[in-house]
């Protein structure tokens, strides 16, 4: 990959679904929109010069500053932000793919950001996604079996969002 000319290539194929990159960063990544996120993976996955065949994993990043005093200091919007590691095995390379989405659908609360699966471009998402789902509270569209992996079916809400609430109990179990 070599830097300005393959976000020119990208840009050029995909147009405004390519939304930001850094290739200099430790882990060099490309932001993508939610709608180009499959058709990039897609291409990522097959192109003879990328052939990014191992998704290592998918973590979701809650930009979100639950104290009033400290969120009126930083400098962005709250959203939530999908890190797709990604892994060539036989060129021995990685990049990351990055998706910015809303905290909530359509800014009501409770209403789950809504993305694609990737999950038929990479068998490993499967797994992946379902535990994003299950921490984060993303709702991974057209996925084959989304629900949740590691806390209970019935926990109510996603643990890994800042703004999360930890219930003082859980089917009379006291937790704290």
């Amino acid at each position: 990959m070599a830097g300005d000319q393959f976000i020119a290539d990208l840009q050029k194929r995909f147009g405004d679904k390519i939304t930001g990159h850094n290739l200099e960063a430790i882990d060099p990544w490309v932001e993508v929109s939610p709608e180009g996120l499959v058709e990039v993976c897609e291409f990522f996955k097959a192109d003879s010069k990328l052939k990014f065949d191992m998704l290592n994993c998918i973590t979701a990043v809650d930009y979100c500053e639950p104290d009033p005093k400290k969120a009126k200091k930083v400098d962005w919007e709250p959203h939530i932000e999908l890190v797709y590691h990604l892994s060539s095995i036989s060129l021995k390379h990685t990049i990351v793919i990055k998706v910015k989405l809303p905290r909530w659908k359509d800014d009501v609360e409770g209403e789950l950001p809504e993305v694609p699966t990737v999950s038929g471009v990479w068998s490993t998402a499967d797994w992946h996604e379902r535990e994003v789902y299950d921490l984060s509270g993303i709702d991974f569209v057209g996925h084959p079996n989304l629900r949740r992996i590691l806390c209970p079916e019935d926990w109510v809400g996603y643990p890994l969002r800042k703004d999360y609430e930890m219930p003082l109990e859980y089917h009379g179990i006291r937790g704290r």
